[in-house]
């Protein structure tokens, strides 16, 4: 069976974006030639990436898709056919317009569509030839790369213009070892593209059949064309030149995808720096050789920074002394700006910035960010009590938590606010406690981020992310579809996190109306705080599917929860459980009649919620048993339930099943008698109530 190649050459891509660009590409091509049935046999595809080329090899590609016979629907019986049966002028017309031929009609076929009676006939649809259908998949591909945004380019000829994310300069497209003629993006295809601009055996590289393209690139044009190859082939010289000197590179997933779009040979490099830098803080270095020269700095045992790093070259000569000093001489004016940033900064006390926060306006609706720190402060007390962590301390922390804005420090490298606030605050002889909460209040920055994990921390970390979601809500800056310019589906997932993870007993809802009285009179919404409940409800939701919990689950919880998210993970865990019983569905569908019955009598029979049961009333047997019952395990159910063990608390309520079955069998609760109508419906009332301690089980039924 015969394979495909395309190639697109073109100027250099953007790097972060280039895995993405080069999936696209392979993909979307790929499964245009599939539905245009120009692939016969297993369909298997491999993206190629690197700086200046995506390319895509399918396998089994036939040179013509074969022909289809298909039903083309045409027009109602009433329209198409005169009273003889004979074909109208009307479907003739439509008809040789399609190439389609009916005769005198009877290769027609009527069949009822909708109410309707219509006419159908059969057609045969030419399989594509390759040429015409690798366009077709190219543009399609072309059109669906994930650009942010496009250049327009002129051609040769002077006078036209194209559209893509960089100038292209050539198209390869082989099917086996043939070419297939093309032209796209004002490109001929051909077999002949460029390797490495220094390091290819050749000024251009011919391809000879499109299985031998990976190593072709690799053996004339010195290219690894797989960006998951070149991806391995990085990592593993890292690890090599790493473990040389007793070390380990950084970290970092992000920073590893970007260099291997930046390189088509890599060739990793030893380099150094003077032990003078490495007195200031380790995150400010990592930064800076990270952000600005995408080296991968060493780490010790210990996980701190040593004086050593590495670099990914894209040239391997024989002697690398020059490449080598040519980035250790580049570096070293970066670190002694962050050195002189950090020394210049530490000359003021944050506290002496705080006043400054008042010059900095954090949103015209919601005042200054030092407004906002004194709103920080408040609630972070407040909290501070509830969690049992010094009031004052708290207090202290969300004061300085925003002054290191200011500094010089985190106006080159914003990505450091907090973390070089922590070290402010020890340099000014702040508490541990204090600094730590400093730089922990911002956490989770992103998913999967660690939790801040002292209770100070927590107190301010909840307080900015609860003022953040309330104030910018309270103002009308609602998240809409994809847009969320401040964040607050982020703002409002952390907090989530910190009370479900941490956990902190602490009610969500009083946390967003406590915050919302912390603003001034007027300022939002009236129902600020009743609107970010809902809309963090179903970031909750969200977040608990994401921890594979059913929604019926879900729901169980969230209806008895009362915004007590500490309880949120360990009732779905119980609840989990009970629903793997056999008998779980029947107790549901019991519970579901309960509630039902309730709803029905609500209205004529009022509260009930505190009378008792009648014992004199229990005329039948079955409702005599399931009194006792309920009387039976109450005591070990509400046990269980004070423990907060949810799942023995479920687990209880199975021996009532039989006692439940045989009081619907049996017992009338709709009598006449109205005394012993409501006596009935304070039972249920009270089995209901015993049913659903950890969760609404009536949920749970189908």
């Amino acid at each position: 069976m015969s394979n495909l190649l395309v190639e697109l050459f073109v100027e250099e891509l953007p790097p972060k974006s280039l895995k993405k660009l080069g999936d696209s590409f392979a993909e979307v091509l790929a499964e245009s030639l599939k539905s245009q049935g120009l692939i016969n046999g297993e369909f298997a595809f491999t993206a190629f990436a690197s700086p200046r080329r995506l390319a895509v090899h399918v396998q089994n590609v036939i040179a013509r898709a074969a022909d289809q016979e298909v039903e083309v629907k045409l027009m109602p019986v009433s329209v198409g056919l005169d009273a003889e049966g004979k074909p109208t002028p009307a479907l003739l017309k439509r008809t040789q317009a399609m190439g389609v031929d009916v005769g005198d009609g009877s290769a027609l076929i009527r069949r009822v569509d909708g109410k309707a009676e219509t006419l159908f006939a059969k057609n045969t649809v030419v399989g594509a030839v390759l040429s015409d259908g690798l366009l077709v998949a190219l543009n399609q591909a072309i059109a669906k790369l994930p650009i942010p945004k496009v250049m327009t380019y002129q051609l040769a000829d002077g006078w036209s213009s194209v559209n893509f994310v960089r100038p292209a300069h050539g198209l390869v497209a082989l099917h086996d070892a043939e070419v297939v003629n093309i032209s796209v993006l004002g490109l001929q295809s051909g077999r002949e593209t460029q390797g490495h601009r220094f390091e290819a055996k050749h000024a251009s590289v011919v391809l000879k059949h499109a299985d031998n393209y990976a190593q072709q690139m690799a053996e004339e044009g010195a290219v690894i064309a797989s960006f998951t190859d070149r991806r391995a082939e990085i990592a593993k010289q890292l690890g090599v030149a790493a473990a040389k000197e007793g070390l380990k590179p950084i970290d970092d997933e992000a920073l590893l995808d970007e260099v291997t779009a930046l390189v088509e040979r890599p060739n990793v490099l030893l380099g150094q720096f003077e032990m003078e830098y490495l007195e200031v803080p380790q995150e400010c270095l990592i930064l800076t050789m990270k952000a600005n020269q995408k080296y991968f700095p060493l780490l010790d045992a210990n996980d701190k920074l040593t004086n050593k790093f590495l670099i990914v070259s894209n040239i391997s000569p024989a002697d690398p002394h020059l490449v080598i000093e040519g980035n250790q001489r580049v570096v070293r004016p970066r670190l002694a700006d962050a050195r002189f940033f950090f020394n210049q900064d530490r000359k003021q006390k944050l506290e002496s910035r705080v006043e400054k926060l008042g010059n900095v306006v954090y949103h015209n609706k919601l005042g200054s960010q030092l407004q906002r720190v004194e709103r920080i402060a408040t609630l972070a007390g407040m909290i501070a009590r509830l969690l049992g962590a010094e009031k004052t301390d708290a207090e202290l922390a969300a004061r300085l938590s925003k002054a290191d804005l200011l500094t010089d420090m985190v106006g080159e490298f914003p990505e450091l606010q907090g973390i070089i606030g922590r070290y402010y605050a020890l340099h000014d002889g702040e508490k541990a406690e204090v600094a730590d909460a400093i730089e922990a209040h911002y956490r989770p920055r992103f998913a999967g981020d660690k939790l801040p994990q002292s209770p100070l921390a927590c107190a301010v970390a909840l307080a900015d992310k609860l003022e953040t979601i309330i104030g910018i809500y309270g103002v009308g800056q609602v998240p809409t579809g994809d847009k969320d310019p401040f964040g607050l589906r982020r703002q409002a997932l952390g907090i989530l996190r910190l009370l479900i993870e941490t956990p902190l007993e602490i009610s969500l809802p009083a946390l967003l109306r406590a915050t919302a009285d912390n603003f001034p009179a007027g300022m939002l919404s009236p129902t600020v705080a009743v609107d970010v409940e809902s809309f963090m409800m179903d970031r909750l939701r969200g977040y608990l599917r994401d921890r594979n919990f059913e929604v019926a689950q879900i729901e169980a919880v969230l209806a008895v929860l009362k915004g007590r998210l500490h309880e949120a993970l360990p009732r779905l865990n119980g609840i989990r459980t009970f629903a793997a019983l056999e008998v779980a569905k029947d107790l549901a569908a019991a519970n579901k009649r309960v509630q039902n019955i309730m709803r029905k009598n609500r209205e004529e029979l009022g509260d009930i919620s505190h009378m008792p049961i009648k014992n004199e009333l229990l005329q039948d047997a079955a409702e005599r048993d399931l009194h006792q019952a309920i009387e039976d395990i109450t005591p070990m159910a509400r046990s269980y339930y004070e423990r907060g063990d949810y799942a023995s608390n479920l687990k209880a309520l199975v021996t009532l099943k039989p006692f439940i079955d045989d009081f619907f069998d049996k017992v009338m609760v709709m009598s006449e008698d109205k005394a012993l109508r409501l006596n009935r419906a304070v039972l249920l009332q009270q089995l209901g109530k015993l049913m659903n301690q950890s969760a609404d089980i009536s949920k749970l039924a189908a």
